[in-house]
């Protein structure tokens, strides 16, 4: 089946000609696609002051043999002030699931040329698509892509210091950033008590700082470079490299630290009413074999694997006419990701963790930044005899 479906995204894409995507009022082009604070940087560059914005999304999920879900997952408000021609400063505060506040990016950015900008603050780490492009109409299905959420992990932004700009006759976006870590865990002086924040389903996930207090003994080395030099067509690579932040009291410690090399490719691309686009990420983990043992979690379900794999495609076809301004895109994607994808130190691997998924479903944009949702998940993990679990989203999202 995967083959099938591979097979059919590859000679879609072969299929189309060197021609430009047209443009509409909801633009599918990857070449000319924005974020959020891209939007608010380039959206007063004629005047100084304050710019205004938003994205927010409502859920609706009900999977097998449990009771419905529903959620204002997240609602987030986007502000960009410009001080002058140079220097522009961009945050976005998020309200999730009603209870909870973060703050997404905080970021000021100086333009030392047209196509060179130093940017330090609280920013999103370039990784792969929905990292950068996680505004609920840049994307298909109710829900992120879950390899996004367990293997980037999405949303993944850290304090740092970088430059990043363009390079029109070459086709390329480039950015370079230092940054902070993921938080390894924490240790309690009174207890002697280890606690890990990294391992599991979810891998990276929990050491997440978001620039809450953030602990740094380590530099991390951060890059992607995008190349749009083809009609339609966005290719990305990405690079992360470093170790975990850990407490002052247990850094020298075997194991307090972990080191992370992640790469990633992605590609999107569009043609007419046809939208294509895939990613694949993979993380190398050394220091697992301590890490593991520091914080008693060998062979449970907490363990931290060595190796970290995903990756997805997903077709997407517009059912109206190219001459209507709403789109309604039916859509499939399918996701192959493993949080165990290797282990080290003699544990097993968890084949929970190596998990797939269909989705189908359709997105109805009836209004430029604003969309309906709708589809049908079949999750399965490498576990002799696990059930397949089906779920259902609706939901909808805006973004202005």
């Amino acid at each position: 089946m995967k083959k099938v479906f591979f097979g059919l995204l590859a000679g879609a894409s072969l299929f189309a000609s060197a021609q430009t995507a047209p443009k509409d009022s909801i633009p599918t082009n990857p070449q000319t696609q924005q974020n959020a604070a891209q939007r608010l940087l380039s959206s007063n560059l004629s005047q100084q002051g304050l710019t205004v914005g938003g994205y927010g999304e409502v859920h609706y999920n009900r999977a097998t043999g449990k009771n419905a879900n529903l959620d204002v997952h997240r609602v987030v408000m986007l502000f960009g002030y410009k001080f002058n021609e140079r220097t522009q400063f961009v945050t976005e505060i998020e309200f999730e699931h009603v209870k909870e506040v973060y703050i997404e990016q905080a970021f000021l950015q100086y333009s030392l040329t047209d196509n060179l900008n130093v940017n330090a603050g609280l920013m999103l780490v370039p990784m792969g698509i929905v990292n950068e492009y996680h505004e609920p109409t840049t994307f298909n299905g109710v829900e992120r892509p879950s390899m996004d959420k367990a293997i980037v992990p999405t949303t993944w932004r850290e304090i740092g210091l970088g430059l990043s700009g363009k390079w029109d006759e070459a086709s390329l976006r480039y950015q370079a950033y230092m940054f902070n870590g993921f938080n390894t865990g924490s240790y309690d002086a009174a207890t002697g008590e280890y606690t890990g924040k990294l391992g599991g389903e979810n891998g990276l996930r929990g050491g997440r700082q978001k620039g809450a207090e953030s602990k740094m003994n380590n530099i991390n080395f951060s890059g992607k470079v995008d190349y749009y030099g083809l009609p339609g067509l966005r290719l990305g690579l990405s690079g992360y490299f470093g170790r975990t932040q850990s407490d002052r009291a247990i850094e020298d410690i075997d194991g307090a630290d972990v080191g992370i090399a992640m790469l990633g490719l992605d590609a999107r691309y569009a043609y007419q009413r046809f939208t294509a686009r895939g990613q694949f990420i993979h993380a190398s983990l050394s220091d697992t074999e301590a890490y593991n043992n520091l914080y008693e979690t060998n062979n449970t379900d907490d363990a931290l694997g060595s190796e970290l794999q995903g990756w997805y495609l997903e077709a997407a076809y517009n059912l109206l006419p190219m001459t209507k301004k709403q789109q309604l895109y039916a859509f499939a994607r399918y996701e192959d990701y493993n949080t165990h994808a290797a282990v080290d130190g003699g544990i097993s691997k968890n084949l929970a963790y190596d998990r797939d998924e269909w989705t189908f479903g359709l997105t109805y944009k009836v209004a430029p930044g604003a969309a309906f949702k709708a589809d049908y998940q079949l999750k399965n993990n490498a576990v002799a005899g696990s059930q397949t679990i089906k779920q259902l989203n609706l939901g909808f999202g805006v973004w202005f």
